[in-house]
């Protein structure tokens, strides 16, 4: 078996008089350094490939022997995956040994107490977790496998959610059906609105956070719409881009809990948030989705908007209770958090609301408000960078951000109607606010609801205005 030919080459790494046979100290070091290489990588595949007691003592001395704090991220995933107990009590007891550290089992704990540590890793860790994570969904090497270098996030902070590729199953072409018919939806239930070229869109959340992600063809443009429901956020992404319409889907990993998405083509994996390709071929080929704006309010004030409006039909083709609630019930109740990020900021409760903004123009500016902030102040004015923002909140708690251009706006009815500083009025509506005699129009701006410790784990220099 490969453990007992690894055992024999371990004894061979402590025994052999290396110094006899080479002529130079540089031939022995480099020799030594290969063996000593070859040797922890085929203990990390024992830990991966077998739960045999005298293996895995075997391995975890060949580690113990040689170690380096490169060890630690390949450790805690193996941890992050189902093992023996066996294994995991050894992980435990060389971590704590080697490092100071005394988390026990609580893997969330170590990840913290590393990710503030400087970033490290072996040259072969993106390849160990494609071993590890194939023995999951064999299409889960195809993310890492050679791809180390082409990484812009840390790799030991991509975290597996515990699903396979589109194990949470994306809504693709989904059936719609009319406001009638949407029986099923009380006045009260949250839906995520859509409004494209006069096409108008319902997604309830009882619903989407059971999928976490659809692909449609809404008012003639193709949108990917993901529902990150770990980090409370919602964005519709425009997938066609300079002619190449990018498939995308759930990767069933998280990068600081949000979601990473991939792409069926190159199975690159991409930043939910940022809508970008973060590991594989597509990075740093310019790739940056344009994301639509999206209205997050009840059932009864869409439908007054938009009586006009599809609605997601019950018929998903896949068998769950889709009542109000019922989906991550436990994870929404309270402030605790499944995966953790590198961060802790106590100026709002992890899963408060903030209202989030960024711009292409200036992306190194960031904006985040408190959701409960707008209900009070229901017309409010800032900037991001150079670009101007009005953010008007109706009576729902639904936010919209326009852009004011050179206008300052002194009120809003909370409905319908702002007015600005010299006595005009305009109407509110989903791409732009409108004069009366429509021929002025400020445009709608992209803008996201997010829960505030999965926009400051993105963006943690971002503004907070609460």
């Amino acid at each position: 078996m490969k453990w007992k030919l690894i055992c024999c080459a371990a004894a061979m790494l402590i025994c052999i008089d290396v110094g006899h046979i080479y002529s130079s100290q540089a031939a022995q070091t480099e020799r030594h350094t290969a063996v000593v290489r070859d040797i922890v990588n085929d203990a990390f595949a024992l830990l991966i490939h077998t739960s045999e007691r005298v293996a895995v003592d075997r391995a975890f001395l060949i580690l113990d022997a040689n170690w380096k704090p490169e060890f630690i991220p390949q450790l805690l995933d193996i941890m992050s995956v189902p093992r023996s107990d066996y294994i995991v009590q050894k992980i435990i007891t060389l971590l704590t040994d080697k490092t100071g550290q005394d988390f026990g089992p609580r893997l969330n704990n170590w990840y913290f107490w590393w990710w503030n540590q400087p970033e490290t890793a072996l040259p072969s860790y993106g390849n160990f977790k494609a071993d590890l994570y194939e023995q999951i969904d064999p299409r889960f090497a195809g993310y890492f496998r050679e791809r180390q270098p082409s990484a812009r996030i840390r790799l030991d902070e991509v975290r597996w959610g515990g699903v396979r590729q589109d194990g949470i199953p994306p809504l693709r072409n989904p059936e719609m059906i009319s406001a009638a018919q949407a029986t099923y939806l009380e006045n009260g239930n949250i839906i995520f609105g859509l409004e494209i070229n006069g096409d108008a869109r319902a997604y309830p959340k009882r619903i989407l956070a059971w999928h976490e992600m659809f692909t449609d063809t809404i008012g003639g443009i193709d949108i990917a719409g993901v529902y990150c429901t770990l980090c409370g956020t919602v964005i519709p992404y425009v997938t066609n881009l300079a002619g190449v319409n990018y498939q995308l889907g759930t990767s069933g990993f998280l990068y600081r809990s949000n979601k990473l998405m991939y792409d069926q083509a190159t199975q690159s994996l991409w930043s939910t948030v940022r809508g970008e390709p973060v590991i594989g071929p597509l990075v740093d080929k310019g790739i940056v989705l344009e994301h639509m704006s999206v209205v997050t309010t009840t059932w009864a004030e869409w439908r007054r908007r938009h009586p006009d409006t599809l609605v997601l039909s019950l018929n998903t083709g896949h068998r769950r209770d889709y009542g109000e609630g019922v989906a991550y019930r436990s994870y929404f109740a309270d402030d605790r958090l499944m995966f953790n990020t590198p961060f802790k900021d106590n100026r709002l409760q992890n899963k408060r609301e903030v209202l989030a903004l960024i711009f292409p123009a200036g992306p190194q500016e960031q904006l985040a408000i408190d959701t409960e902030f707008l209900n009070q102040n229901p017309l409010y004015t800032d900037r991001v960078g150079s670009q101007k923002v009005l953010v008007l909140t109706d009576a729902s708690g639904a936010h919209r951000v326009y852009d004011p251009l050179d206008i300052e706006f002194v009120s809003y009815d909370r409905d319908s109607t702002s007015v600005d500083r010299s006595g005009n009025e305009w109407l509110l509506s989903e791409d732009a606010l409108r004069s009366p005699s429509q021929q002025t129009r400020l445009p709608r701006l992209p803008h996201r609801r997010a829960f505030w410790f999965g926009w400051h784990a993105a963006y943690p220099e971002t503004r907070l205005v609460h």
